[in-house]
């Protein structure tokens, strides 16, 4: 098995409803996101696959999807808090279909990570 990872960033708002908590006021991250994919075999070139197609997919859903939004009001969310969590699942649910459309390979996502600062991360690992 081979792991491919590739970082990138956005920075969004969000506000949570937490009682009590000061993440109930809007507030914004400049969240890093890490995307790992998966894959059993190399193509001719030696490789899982090129680290552009897996960038290019990535970006599609963090430039034109999450960046500089009020995360709250993106329907990708459904209602829900914009969590890290839910963050990190959402990106991992898009990445996977759109490596599925546009790459040769049987990618997986393995694991997203979205890191709200230098030290708080959450982690989806899909099933």
């Amino acid at each position: 098995m081979f792991e491919l990872k590739v970082k990138t960033h956005f920075a969004g708002a969000h506000q949570l409803t937490m009682v009590g908590h000061k993440c109930e006021n809007l507030h914004g991250h400049n969240w890093q996101v890490e995307v790992c994919v998966t894959g059993k075999e190399l193509n001719s070139a030696g490789v899982l696959a090129d680290f552009g197609d897996i960038k290019r997919a990535v970006r599609q859903v963090v430039d034109k999807e999450l960046d500089h939004q009020f995360l709250n009001e993106l329907d990708a969310f459904n209602g829900q808090q914009p969590t890290s969590e839910r963050i990190a699942v959402y990106i991992a649910q898009k990445v996977q279909a759109l490596l599925g459309e546009s790459l040769d390979t049987s990618l997986t996502v393995s694991r997203v990570m979205a890191w709200e600062s230098e030290d708080a991360c959450a982690t989806y690992i899909p099933d």
